[in-house]
């Protein structure tokens, strides 16, 4: 029979480390392939001949953004219940398999236009799929593979990798969509197929499973509906409808959030009710587990949002006035970002490292609060800000976020039974990832929201000033900011764009066509509404980061009994006695 309680395991030194290279690898795959589009786009519609701003176009364009998110926060809590019910390795496994087709076929996609799109939507959410298998089960493989003294540490680099790959996904996609579009999806096919054949030829299971395979198919169903349409109401939200800029007053967009909203209620009530729940709730009356999923959240619609921000005010504004073409101020901006990476990548696993020699909390605190810092530090620079001023700003963010991420997970972590680890790491790799989806909904509206109010008066005067008659001018003007801001996103003069069609170009004498279609003007125009909606978005985000500090204090450094019971042996030198392996449960004789 399966243990009830945490053992002090001690397995071969090659093989824990095997399982770090491993889960390792795979989440920075699978993070990486969250964010990579997110810069290539352009690319990818330029490369299957597709009009990303045509109106009847652009739910291609924000599939191809949330889809993946949507697809791997909806199933991760699932795949780590399964996992903790038949294997966590036998569920990681499985999902490196799948992840690893999904790209050989995401890089073959065979068909131009919509049908084009279509592909690459479908196949980037079977990868979404194989990635909520991973992200599920990689921290608790881990868990069950290091000793408490070491865990820390694993744990560290493990979400260092997951967090930093929704940052370097923004570098590689700069760089390989400057090369070819297919190579943005050819990158993962590799890793892909090696770290399949890897993970089924090294990785055993030696965690405690849960005695019961009983599934909870209403629970499943009712948290996978439920989140489901609040992201896909968060897509379609974020549409113009009818004369509003967005969609949100949309009955189907209402209808989806009612929705979403009663099916998690009802979800919560199930799993209550449930003998053998799909989510144990009670593990919500854990401190430590409770209040880390909350910071964790805070953290990552923080984060989420930031990206898109960051990359719509180099591309839309500091590039152009620097004399980047709007063509290649994708690549540019993904090389102007790198200070955040590079900030992560220090304090994470440091963080990692030194949080079990001195506490997580303390060092959960303290990132948050400088990630908070340097939210309020954006908030204050100019818009056409010194690039050093802005790579100290983002290396900042970047050392914060390293520094909470790292002993947020490992608290959370900790504070769970052993036969508990799959659901937990797949609630908060949940909160985590709707969180990256929720925040680029709620960051990108409130930055529509912030240009509505003075973009159409300031468009409309700059128009008509160099020459456009006052009703055509006011006309544009009004166009919804949503268009003006994915053309600046997608590396397009929204200007050129939204003129083209007019026939003015032909018309007008030649200096007023080279002032409005080059690169001064837009950004010149844009600048000050653009400002004050960076004060709004930057402002909440440095609040939820407060928010993280205050809940990773609740939080403590406190860890579950099981766990402390098997640091108490590893500290006095105890060894197993007759521990085996039987269909990989772990078993007393």
């Amino acid at each position: 029979m399966a243990t009830s309680s945490e053992v002090p395991v001690h397995v071969s030194s090659r093989y824990k480390w095997a399982v770090l290279g491993n889960t390792t690898l795979g989440m920075l795959m699978a993070t990486i392939n969250s964010s990579i589009v997110l810069i290539s786009l352009p690319a990818i519609f330029h490369g299957i001949h597709l009009n990303p701003l045509q109106p009847s176009n652009v739910t291609y364009l924000l599939w191809m953004l949330m889809g993946f998110l949507l697809v791997t926060a909806v199933f991760v809590v699932t795949f780590g219940r399964l996992g903790d019910m038949f294997g966590r390795v036998r569920i990681y496994n499985a999902g490196f398999l799948i992840f690893a087709v999904a790209a050989v076929a995401l890089s073959l996609v065979p068909w131009d236009g919509g049908a084009g799109a279509w592909w690459l939507i479908a196949w980037r959410g079977v990868q979404g799929i194989g990635a909520a298998m991973i992200m599920a089960n990689s921290t608790a493989i881990l868990t069950d593979a290091f000793p408490i003294t070491q865990r820390g540490m694993a744990i560290g680099i493990n979400q260092v990798a997951a967090v930093a790959g929704g940052f370097i996904g923004l570098v590689i996609g700069g760089l390989l969509a400057n090369w070819h579009w297919r190579a943005v999806f050819w990158v993962s096919v590799p890793f892909g197929v090696i770290g399949a054949i890897w993970a089924y030829a090294v990785l055993k299971d030696s965690g405690v499973r849960h005695k019961s395979h009983h599934l909870d198919v209403a629970g499943n169903v009712t948290f996978a509906f439920g989140l489901g349409l609040l992201i896909a109401a968060v897509t379609y939200g974020l549409q113009p409808y009818g004369g509003h800029t967005m969609g949100w007053t949309s009955p189907t967009v209402l209808t989806m959030l009612i929705g979403g909203l009663g099916l998690l209620i009802a979800f919560g009530i199930i799993e209550r009710r449930s003998p053998e729940p799909m989510f144990h709730m009670d593990l919500f009356g854990i401190k430590a587990f409770s209040w880390g999923n909350l910071a964790g959240l805070m953290s990552a619609m923080s984060r989420g949002g930031l990206q898109l921000i960051l990359i719509v005010w180099l591309q839309g504004i500091w590039l152009p006035h620097r004399g980047f073409s709007y063509e290649s101020a994708p690549f540019w901006a993904a090389i102007f970002l790198i200070p955040l990476t590079v900030g992560f990548l220090i304090a994470g696993p440091a963080a990692g490292w030194l949080s079990y020699r001195h506490g997580p909390r303390t060092f959960a605190i303290i990132g948050a609060l400088v990630t908070a810092a340097s939210f309020i530090g954006l908030m204050v620079i100019p818009v056409d800000f010194p690039y050093w001023i802005f790579a100290v700003l983002t290396f900042v963010n970047g050392f914060g976020s390293g520094m909470f991420t790292s002993p947020n997970a490992t608290v959370v972590m900790n504070s769970v039974p052993a036969n508990q680890r799959g659901a937990a790491s797949g609630m908060r790799m949940t909160s985590i990832t709707a969180g990256s989806a929720l925040s680029i909904g709620l960051f990108f509206s409130l930055l529509v929201i912030g240009l509505s109010g003075t973009l159409p008066t300031t468009m409309t005067a700059g128009l008509t000033a160099h020459g456009v008659p006052m009703t055509m001018a006011h006309t544009l003007g009004s166009l919804p900011p949503v268009g003006i801001l994915f053309a600046a996103f997608l590396g397009i003069n929204p200007i050129a764009m939204v003129l083209g069609p007019t026939g003015l170009l032909h018309s007008l004498p030649g200096h007023q066509v080279s002032i409005l279609t080059g690169n001064d003007f837009f950004p010149a125009l844009i600048a000050k509404p653009f400002q004050s909606s960076l004060l709004l978005v930057f402002g909440i985000a440095a609040t939820m980061m407060i928010v993280a500090a205050v809940a990773s204090w609740f939080a403590g450094d406190a860890v579950h009994a099981e766990v402390s019971q098997a640091d108490a042996g590893e500290r006095l030198g105890e060894e197993p006695e007759d521990y085996r392996l039987v269909e990989g449960d772990l078993v007393v004789d």
